[in-house]
């Protein structure tokens, strides 16, 4: 059975994903994992795809642990992972409860470095995983130190990965876009004291061009998608302007 994993499925990105996967015709069942089953149900009611709603948290080690089982009796053949959990907070070192700071890191690296190892033994040539980072990715941010370091490992990550497995024909992609605006991740992040860190959000893209963007860079095998202009202007500027100007730059613009 051809399947796509798919995590963070219950809403914004992650949604936008399995839906546009259940519009390929080589995938067989869409696992969607995410912590709100309720939602993930509904998901299931959309799409013309047989859906697997698997409710887990990605901070939990036990997740994996069942994931691991669930392959090993299913025995698939793996054609995509989407790697779409994630979770950010804005505010600076003191505003951001050691809490919000662990699951970050736990959400944001360990998960999707977990969930590859566990997909890798069902994948073959052909295959894609596609690792959802950031435009943040390209540059340390103030006020969202935590999340942009994330980001940018799992960018390091995916590149390096993506030369490991050359031999064996999959292909990995990360798919770092601008902000996007219609996912729960700005709300999210504008929660606690420091909510109003970034005032504006100009020019933001939508999920579902995203979705798109990033299916049709794993399939491409590009080693990086910026969906969009701005995110394409982003990673050229930051590869030519020193990070302390950049700094400088956001801590101007975030302010508007």
């Amino acid at each position: 059975m051809r399947i796509a994993i798919v995590t963070g499925a219950s809403s914004g990105l992650g949604r936008e994903f399995v839906k546009e996967i259940a519009k390929q015709k080589n995938i067989d069942s869409i696992w969607a994992v995410a912590r709100r089953e309720d939602r993930l149900a509904g998901l299931a009611a959309e799409v013309s795809v047989p859906v697997t709603p698997i409710a887990l948290d990605l901070t939990k080690p036990e997740s994996f642990a069942r994931l691991k089982i669930m392959l090993e009796e299913k025995k698939p053949d793996l054609r995509i992972l989407v790697n779409a959990a994630g979770f950010g907070k804005m505010g600076s070192y003191a505003e951001i409860s050691e809490r919000d700071t662990d699951n970050i890191i736990e959400l944001n690296c360990r998960a999707p470095v977990r969930m590859t190892e566990l997909a890798l033994p069902w994948m073959k040539k052909g295959a894609r995983i596609l690792q959802i980072c950031s435009v943040a990715a390209f540059q340390p941010l103030p006020d969202l130190n935590v999340y942009a370091a994330s980001k940018s490992f799992v960018c390091s990550y995916s590149r390096a990965l993506r030369w490991e497995l050359f031999g064996r024909g999959i292909h990995v992609t990360a798919v770092c876009p601008y902000w996007i605006k219609d996912t729960e991740f700005i709300p999210v992040t504008r929660t606690g004291a420091n909510a109003r860190a970034v005032r504006h959000f100009p020019l933001a893209s939508r999920a579902r061009f995203v979705a798109r963007d990033a299916l049709r860079a794993g399939r491409l095998n590009l080693p990086v998608s910026t969906p969009g202009p701005v995110a394409s202007l982003q990673r050229l500027f930051t590869k030519f302007i020193p990070h302390e100007i950049v700094i400088a730059c956001w801590e101007g613009l975030r302010r508007i």
